[in-house]
């Protein structure tokens, strides 16, 4: 099915999903673009990766050379609208995006060339955006209230991001509820370190909370999400800073993180009886319920509301707190499902209300094979 001079036989694809100190790879054979099988994967970790090297040892494994490699990259502006085939141009618009994504997308450049160096020029190489899904946002969602002259035409715009995320989680949400036309109107919730939420109407986003970087939105692991840009000159003043020092506070130091005076693990706080421990899940929880209140109101009603990421899989406390006094809008949890939710695809609505609720794992990386196959096979 693949490009390849072997076009009878399955095929494998690789997917790059590369952090800043962390590489997440899989592999996948493929039959079709809809038989596609999760071969292997790795999950490598430290402060100094050597790309070439990670990727040699991950390739060596497998039982034949990839026919393509798919990269995630977080930031593809307005020039890159989908994934696309990598070649020195695409590289170079990657790398002057860098401007609008400095701790992602240098990093992503660094893998992409290793895999070029390592899987040579008979790999396909792919990349697809985090921001990709979030392009065709409405224009009252996809654009801030400035004159153009320093607005969108400066490219400061809302592009959104964990769109791999959101999508994956509408894909699987739409293959667990067929009777519903291209899974109808659903609320996502990608919930790691990073924090997002999106409304889409089948399969067409309509908003997201993530804006012209990841820093805008809900409250995060760090970062400290929607705060008034007021607050950036004040404290420059104030704690005698630069203005890339204080955004860096709001990135690394503020969020759970500055709530509770240096933890993240929503869990354990969740369980700490210490009355900042409750106040940062509190404020954390009523954060993303606002961001739920207003998707109900661009989506007219939702038909699912889906949770996503390490701490949506694992974290039944948090997800209690968010839904919690929801039931005037037809969203009520089911306690014992909830609880057993840790980790795995689960159902946890009563089912005495409209509103379905999924705990579903994200999976990227499929969506990151996906993307490549279609280019392959076009």
């Amino acid at each position: 099915m693949c490009s390849t001079k072997h076009s009878d036989r399955p095929c494998i694809v690789v997917t790059v999903n590369s952090g800043s100190t962390s590489v997440k790879l899989a592999a996948f054979e493929a039959r079709s673009q809809d038989d596609v099988t999760q071969i292997s994967h790795d999950h490598v970790t430290g402060e100094h990766l050597v790309p070439r090297e990670v990727l040699t040892q991950f390739l060596a494994k497998l039982r034949a050379a990839p026919a393509a490699m798919a990269h995630r990259v977080v930031h593809g502006g307005r020039r890159f609208t989908a994934p696309v085939r990598i070649d020195s141009s695409v590289l170079r618009g990657i790398q002057a995006l860098s401007e609008l994504a400095p701790l992602h997308n240098p990093k992503a450049v660094e893998w992409i060339e290793a895999a070029c160096s390592v899987a040579g020029p008979d790999v396909a190489q792919v990349a697809a955006f985090d921001t990709v899904f979030f392009s065709s946002l409405p224009r009252v969602a996809g654009e801030y209230a400035l004159a153009s002259r320093y607005g969108v035409d400066e490219g400061v715009r809302r592009y959104g991001f964990h769109g791999l995320a959101h999508e994956a989680l509408w894909r699987r949400w739409s293959q667990l509820n067929p009777d519903l036309p291209l899974g109808g109107r659903v609320i996502t919730l990608q919930m790691g370190g990073g924090v997002s939420a999106a409304a889409i109407e089948r399969g067409k986003p309509l908003d997201t909370s993530m804006g012209f970087s990841p820093l805008e939105g809900l409250v995060m692991g760090t970062r400290s999400g929607d705060i008034d840009p007021a607050v950036v000159p004040y404290l420059e003043k104030r704690l005698r800073k630069s203005s890339d020092e204080i955004i860096a506070l709001l990135n690394h130091e503020s969020g759970v993180f500055g709530l509770s005076g240096g933890a993240t693990e929503l869990g354990k706080l969740a369980a700490d009886p210490a009355p900042q421990a409750q106040f940062a899940v509190d404020l954390y929880c009523y954060r993303a319920r606002k961001y739920i209140g207003a998707y109900l109101a661009v989506l007219g009603g939702c038909d699912g509301i889906v949770f996503g990421g390490g701490v949506g899989e694992h974290v039944p406390a948090v997800r209690q707190r968010m839904l919690a006094g929801m039931g005037w809008a037809g969203i009520e949890l089911d306690a014992t499902a909830n609880d057993a939710a840790r980790g795995q695809e689960a159902r946890i609505d009563t089912s005495r209300q409209p509103v379905r609720v999924y705990v579903i794992p994200a999976e990227e990386e499929r969506v990151l094979a996906g993307a490549a196959l279609a280019i392959m096979t076009t």
